[in-house]
């Protein structure tokens, strides 16, 4: 096998590990516990700020132990913070192949031009947020037109402000930078939210709130920056101008699966098919979390998928 000499940033104290998992969200971290608490070699691979979209949203009030609710980046580094006092290591690379070379044998290369070999593998890679597709869109994006509240939302304050979208994600956000403007704009396709009631009965009663129901996004508009949005109602076909500074989009979720095409199935929309022990078609490659096809994505789903995924893998490892 070939070594490479490793950055002292990526995390990586060696390139072998009995378990390597890519996607460091609830998911991966989760996973990352377990497998360390099985006293598995254990590694997580993430490419951006461990945590996953957790550290997209401003604020959790719904997973359980914390009745006030908790802070999303607190939360995330909780995370992080438990898998590496586990043992796990927390390295900072970009997967962007995968090779297997026989029963237990899996070969991670990255961006970086490095490679890892481990026994099993754990997909964790979670979701990209789903684009409009309409005219404006792409030649706005980071210039009034954004996919996370947090990120951006500060830039808006006391600006008017469209959410697009209808669930849980889309109520939230919305519910967040409101508190920003008074003068929001929640532009949904149908007249009923697919989000928690409680979440939709806020977004009703909140009165910087404005619903834009039964409606559609067809251009955003803008030089050089956000101006507006144009807005089709689909009962009457009428359009409508809404005068904005900002459009923060949340309509759905495309998954991250690339490198990992060949070994895994997938369901109509490219989620990755497992059985009931987060098992995928491939012997040795487990898959949880966001990027897995399962009726609900939240944090609490996501890493019961973790240490599912993870107690399947030391079982398959010391098969």
């Amino acid at each position: 096998m070939q070594f490479f000499v490793l950055e002292e940033t990526s995390g990586a104290s060696k390139t072998e590990y009995d378990l390597i998992i890519i996607g460091g969200g609830p998911a991966g971290l989760t996973a990352a516990l377990y497998g360390a608490r099985y006293k598995l070699e254990t590694a997580v691979m993430e490419k951006e700020t461990p945590g996953g979209q957790v550290t997209l949203t401003d604020f959790v009030e719904n997973y359980p132990g914390f009745p006030e609710g908790i802070e999303a980046s607190k939360l995330a580094h909780q995370f992080e913070e438990h898998a590496k006092n586990a043992g796990a290591e927390i390295i900072a690379r970009e997967v962007n192949k995968v090779i297997k070379h026989g029963e237990k044998d899996f070969e991670v290369f990255t961006h970086h031009g490095d490679s890892f070999r481990a026994k099993s593998l754990i997909i964790a890679t979670g979701c990209n947020p789903r684009r409009l597709g309409v005219p404006g869109e792409e030649e706005l994006t980071g210039k009034g037109v954004s996919y996370c509240a947090v990120c951006d939302g500060p830039f808006f304050k006391g600006k008017p402000i469209a959410v697009v979208g209808g669930g849980e994600s889309a109520l939230t956000e919305a519910l967040y930078l409101a508190k920003l403007t008074d003068k929001l704009y929640l532009i949904h396709r149908r007249d009923q939210f697919r989000g928690a009631k409680v979440l939709g009965d806020r977004v009703r009663n909140h009165p910087n709130i404005n619903l834009v129901l039964n409606s559609v996004v067809t251009e955003i508009l803008g030089d050089g920056k956000v101006s507006g949005v144009m807005v089709k109602n689909k009962l009457t076909g009428e359009t409508q101008k809404l005068d904005v500074d900002a459009v923060f989009i949340y309509i759905g979720l495309i998954p991250n699966i690339g490198p990992f095409k060949e070994f895994v199935e997938t369901d109509e929309a490219g989620f990755i098919v497992t059985d009931e022990k987060m098992r995928t078609k491939t012997p040795g490659i487990f898959a949880a979390g966001d990027v897995r096809s399962k009726d609900l994505r939240q944090i609490v789903t996501a890493v019961s998928d973790g240490a599912l995924a993870a107690t399947s893998a030391d079982e398959y490892i010391n098969s």
